[in-house]
């Protein structure tokens, strides 16, 4: 289980696991509000989060790059123009001030300070319904990728951006996707660009009897 992160905290946080559902957009967001539980786990350094489904990973880059103070990921959200308006909408504390939001900090855009990305969950069942990343700019921080179709995860591997997005088929029960799609992004020429796309088929577990996902 996840843990939660406020405003501009960041803690340890693991790879996204099989147990978010696969909804739209509309049904993952109303499970933010439909109860909070334990969301997501805060800051995770640069790591391998699927070196096993990458090939190819990039060799980090030699320049160092400073790493910014924590910033404020929902503060970041909200006064962003690109986050969709039901993402800003349904943001909110699952616990006090305590948010659902999962903030790493690396070098993915070869900048002279670390990037941010930002992943936004839901309350209850921790399902990632917007990947973020923010470059530093003139002391401001630009959006410069964005991912809003849940469930999703974005995390920095190795100098790459790698986003895990879970498949479910018809029938999957809510805890048991068919498998993920990981898609690797690099940074060339000012902007991320698609570099290895990794398709992985999961086990199926005899005798699973959880409620299997909506049809529609």
């Amino acid at each position: 289980m996840r843990g939660l992160t406020g405003e501009g905290s960041a803690r340890t946080r693991g790879s996204i696991k099989a147990v978010s559902a696969a909804l739209a957009v509309p049904t993952a967001l109303a499970l933010l509000v439909s109860g909070c539980g334990a969301g997501g786990t805060g800051a995770r350094d640069e790591g391998p989060a699927h070196a096993d489904s990458v090939a190819g990973a990039a060799t980090p880059s030699a320049a160092p790059s400073k790493s910014p103070d924590n910033v404020n990921a929902v503060k970041l959200i909200k006064d962003d123009p690109k986050v969709a308006p039901e993402v800003k909408r349904e943001l909110k504390p699952c616990v006090a001030d305590e948010y659902p939001v999962d903030v790493s900090y690396g070098n993915l855009t070869e900048g002279s300070a670390d990037d941010v990305v930002v992943n936004v969950l839901t309350c209850g069942d921790a399902v990632g319904v917007g990947s973020y990343v923010y470059r530093e700019q003139d002391g401001s921080y630009e959006n410069v990728f964005k991912a809003e179709e849940p469930p999703v995860y974005a995390e920095i591997d190795r100098g790459d951006l790698v986003v895990t997005k879970q498949v479910y088929e018809k029938g999957d029960p809510v805890s048991s996707p068919s498998g993920e799609n990981v898609i690797t992004y690099r940074w060339t020429s000012g902007h991320f660009t698609e570099k290895y796309s990794t398709h992985n088929d999961y086990g199926k577990v005899v005798g699973d009897s959880a409620t299997p996902v909506p049809a529609g």
